[in-house]
């Protein structure tokens, strides 16, 4: 979870030609698969991988759907982070974390399934992945990168192992003889 204060504001609103104050606010946030889904059921389209391209509106959405508490915040408040730059990194920054100590070499990331026939990933698919290796739903709490880890750990594990070539084979089989001779003390 992501603690964040928004410091107190003064906006003028045009419309009726008054101010208004906005008292400072602490935030707690949860980048999780319930508010991607959340988010994804409002838009009408996939948030992962298309992050880089939000508008506005879409990035304070998205905070609102994060937003443990306080519930049913004033939409002014959500509106006053487009003035705090460095709010908005911060939220960025926890929903980039990865959130575990895992990782991956770069050739078990391509046997992924988020780069397999570069599937579209929404927050169905990733319920989908989460029915089928039996990961309780109780995750769907989890930060959604340590989520998507443990989805990949499973993956990795369940793989068939690696055929190996014929020169890796030979190499293999040309160390363990030598191996016994040295342990034998013969020739061969």
């Amino acid at each position: 979870m992501l603690h964040i204060t928004v410091p107190a504001v003064e906006l003028f609103n045009e419309a009726t030609s008054e101010f208004i104050n906005i008292p400072e606010t602490t935030f707690t946030l949860e980048h999780s698969l319930v508010s991607l889904s959340k988010w994804e059921s409002k838009w009408k389209k996939p948030f992962l991988g298309d992050s880089e391209t939000l508008s506005n509106d879409e990035l304070i959405d998205y905070v609102k759907c994060m937003t443990i508490s306080p519930k049913n915040a004033d939409p002014v408040l959500y509106t006053s982070l487009l003035y705090h730059p460095e709010i908005l990194e911060k939220v960025s920054d926890y929903i980039n974390d990865s959130m575990t100590a895992t990782w991956f070499s770069d050739d078990a990331r391509k046997k992924s399934p988020f780069r397999k026939n570069k599937t579209i990933v929404t927050s169905e698919v990733i319920y989908y992945w989460m029915c089928k290796l039996n990961i309780p739903v109780e995750f769907e709490k989890w930060h959604l990168n340590r989520l998507m880890t443990l989805i990949e750990v499973f993956n990795a594990n369940d793989a068939p192992p690696k055929k190996r070539s014929k020169a890796e084979m030979m190499a293999a089989r040309r160390a363990e003889n030598e191996r016994r001779k040295k342990m034998l003390g013969t020739r061969g």
